[in-house]
């Protein structure tokens, strides 16, 4: 699977973990069951041993929790992708329209970046092949320019390596 952005990330794996849980839900619906008995039994022994009359409503809220964790997929879930479907959908089309925006901006940036350094001469060989080998060609052989044909092809692998740098960062924050 290839994933473009963390939503869909988010949504294969909410998809694929829902299933999974089910054995989780189980007993969790177990384990409420025996919390509301317990609890209600407590009230109710309390409320017996003071001689005060039984409050029905304090012994429906475990009762509540029981219903939202048995149907929590649908009733909990459901309703919460409900609510906030309609805020998904509104955000992402405007994240769509700032995504198509900045990547215009990017290329145009780095365009204007790539012509200012061509214009420069002291940089010009570092992001143009013709410049840099008609540079190497007027210099000779001796040691010296040896020594400056080495710095040249070290500066530019070094700035080779900061641009490839700079986009792996890019694509992890746009991925992000």
């Amino acid at each position: 699977m290839e994933f473009d952005n963390l939503h869909e990330v988010l949504r294969s794996l909410y998809d694929e973990m829902l299933p999974l849980s089910a054995e989780m839900a189980a007993v969790a619906k177990g384990l409420a069951g025996l919390g509301a008995l317990f609890y209600v039994a407590l009230n109710v022994w309390r409320a017996l041993s003071r001689a005060e009359p039984i409050d029905l409503f304090p012994l429906l809220r475990p009762f509540a929790i029981g219903l939202c964790i048995m149907f929590f997929p649908t009733m909990v879930l459901g309703t919460l992708n409900a609510v906030l479907s309609p805020i998904v959908t509104g955000t992402h089309s405007i994240l769509e329209g700032q995504v198509l925006d900045l990547n215009a901006l990017q290329a145009q940036k780095d365009q204007l970046e790539h012509e200012a350094m061509l214009r420069n001469p002291e940089t010009a060989y570092l992001v143009s092949d013709e410049e840099f080998d008609r540079q190497l060609d007027e210099l000779g052989w001796s040691p010296s320019d040896l020594a400056t044909m080495s710095g040249m092809y070290l500066e530019r692998g070094m700035y080779q390596l900061e641009q490839d740098i700079k986009n792996a960062f890019r694509e992890l924050l746009e991925i992000l």
